[in-house]
């Protein structure tokens, strides 16, 4: 009976070394992969915390106030969209990054467009004292540009890892 030997000089059993450069390029890629996953997580993760200090300042802030359709639309996608960014970063699953990517995209778009319509009914923007209002709307205004920069960073990332994921074998 033969005794299977281990590894020789760091090789894995079962190649006879000749796939090293092909090996190497697959190494590179599941690094650059598990980098990417971890860089979404973390991006992920600011999102969903970031949406939700959002959404409990505007609750505080409008208490007796009627709510914006769009923001309640911004925020509900906003979350599902980060469920299933998660989801897909977990299982490397390219179409539900995919879509992440698209609900996401659309939660900011919804929300970018809640401050410029808001802005444009109220048109109190003419008026330069400096009131609640005009603060109100800066604080608008911020909470917009952090959400653009983040989704920025978000698409940059998940593009990049799916373009690094290799694809599923059918």
């Amino acid at each position: 009976m033969q005794q299977r030997r281990g590894s020789v000089a760091g090789r894995p059993s079962g190649t006879d070394g000749s796939d090293f450069s092909y090996r190497m390029v697959i190494d590179s890629r599941y690094t650059r992969v598990a980098k990417g996953k971890s860089n979404l997580k973390f991006l992920i993760a600011a999102k969903v915390v970031f949406q939700a200090v959002e959404s409990i300042s505007v609750l505080i802030a409008s208490w007796s106030k009627v709510f914006d359709s769009l923001f309640i639309v911004s925020i509900s996608v906003g979350f599902i969209s980060s469920l299933i960014g998660e989801l897909g970063r977990r299982q490397s699953h390219s179409n539900l990054l995919r879509l992440y990517i698209f609900l996401s995209s659309t939660a900011t778009a919804f929300l970018v467009a809640n401050v410029v319509w808001s802005n444009l009914i109220k048109q109190d923007a003419l008026d330069q004292n400096f009131s609640p209002n005009t603060s109100k709307q800066l604080y608008e205004a911020a909470c917009v540009i952090v959400d653009l920069l983040l989704q920025i960073f978000i698409v940059i990332t998940t593009i990049r890892l799916l373009q690094n994921m290799s694809p599923k074998r059918v």
